[in-house]
């Protein structure tokens, strides 16, 4: 019986890593061993990306809320607890696309909330 050799998944393979590396310069797009180090570190990079993501768009929500409660005369710290004590439960996302979107409506949320606090 024949040997069976792995010339074609070999080649597979390395195409499957080359494709990955395509747009990469120089050698890290070329040859197999280069470009597959570059891979393995981009791949591992895009996995922590996508935590910093989570946590960037969560600082970029309160930054919103913050310069949005502010305009109401109302600071963040207290705008979130004036919430909590009158038991509305709104993520910042939503509060977030309310500052942007509907200034009125996050206005009169800021005034229950400025109540709330003063009581």
């Amino acid at each position: 019986m024949a040997r069976i050799k792995g010339a074609l998944n070999a080649k597979k393979k390395h195409n499957r890593v080359l494709k990955l590396a395509k747009g990469y310069r120089g050698a890290r797009s070329k040859q197999y061993r280069i470009a597959k180090q570059s891979v393995m570190r981009a791949l591992n990079s895009a996995f922590g990306g996508r935590k910093l993501r989570k946590r960037d768009m969560r600082s970029l929500w309160i930054s919103r809320i913050n310069a949005a409660a502010r305009l109401n005369d109302i600071s963040y710290s207290q705008l979130m607890h004036g919430l909590k004590v009158a038991g509305v439960d709104i993520n910042r996302k939503m509060l977030a696309d309310l500052a942007v979107t509907d200034a009125e409506g996050f206005a009169s949320l800021a005034k229950l909330a400025k109540e709330k606090v003063a009581q």
